[in-house]
């Protein structure tokens, strides 16, 4: 990133911990409702450096690397079923909106009943929440898939494994990728919803075990900011992606 394009970013950033500031003192909350900016930095690195921090940042991202990969997986196949198949369409799509309506933290409890141990249900929740962006927008990639071109293709023999592969694909990919910004952020709220309705280790958690009986809000902001920077981090991740695979900017 070029200092022109960095500018913007850490004058935004500034703002926001000079506002962050401003209202701690205007509004004179004791420190244990909203800790000012530089208390919740010093905890922060507090949390990294006593080892507090890495290994529930550690089993989230394993989560959320896991749910994503489950979830976009079997979206995109799913989202490619329904852009060829219209009785697919038609069978599907109501099951599937009503899926994304309900509420995940309706959900969670009720995944979390079922797959009491080990990461199957809280991967089972963010593949969940990642699903039905990625699935969308691969419906909607393969659907723009310019016409002519598949023509062309079949005229020239390609097989349906070529025209998969070297057409459609390809020319959806900045469709799917877009759905994967969403879905990848997705995953790290799917991530900490699943450790709410159960875990013993996770962001989520330490949240719950900051607020509650640790009644440390200063380390409760403090994984607040991990789990943000944590979708940060993952969401450039994917736009880098992007970038290698379609040249977008």
């Amino acid at each position: 990133m070029s200092i022109r394009n960095a500018l913007p970013v850490g004058l935004a950033f500034v703002a926001f911990v000079g506002a962050w500031k401003l209202v701690t003192i205007v509004s004179g909350f004791p420190p244990f409702i909203l800790p000012p900016p530089e208390a919740v930095a010093v905890r922060f690195v507090e949390a990294w450096a006593d080892g507090v921090m890495t290994p529930h940042a550690a089993a989230t991202l394993r989560e959320v690397v896991a749910g994503f990969a489950v979830g976009a997986g079997l979206a995109v196949a799913v989202g490619y079923l329904l852009a060829r198949s219209r009785l697919a369409e038609r069978v599907l799509s109501p099951y599937l909106v009503a899926a994304q309506a309900t509420p995940i933290l309706a959900l969670a409890p009720l995944i979390a009943l079922w797959f009491p141990e080990g990461l199957t249900g809280k991967i089972v929740i963010c593949a969940l929440i990642v699903f039905f962006p990625v699935a969308v927008a691969t419906m909607v990639g393969i659907r723009s898939v310019d016409t002519g071109l598949l023509e062309l293709g079949r005229s020239l023999r390609a097989t349906p494994r070529q025209i998969f592969v070297t057409l459609e694909i390809p020319a959806a990919l900045p469709s799917i990728l877009g759905g994967m910004r969403v879905g990848v952020t997705l995953a790290v709220v799917g991530a900490i919803v699943a450790e709410w309705a159960g875990a013993e280790r996770g962001l989520g958690w330490l949240v719950i075990l900051a607020r509650g009986s640790l009644f440390d809000t200063p380390l409760m902001f403090a994984t607040l900011v991990t789990i943000a920077l944590l979708g940060v981090a993952l969401y450039v991740l994917v736009v880098l992606v992007e970038r290698r695979l379609v040249g977008a900017r």
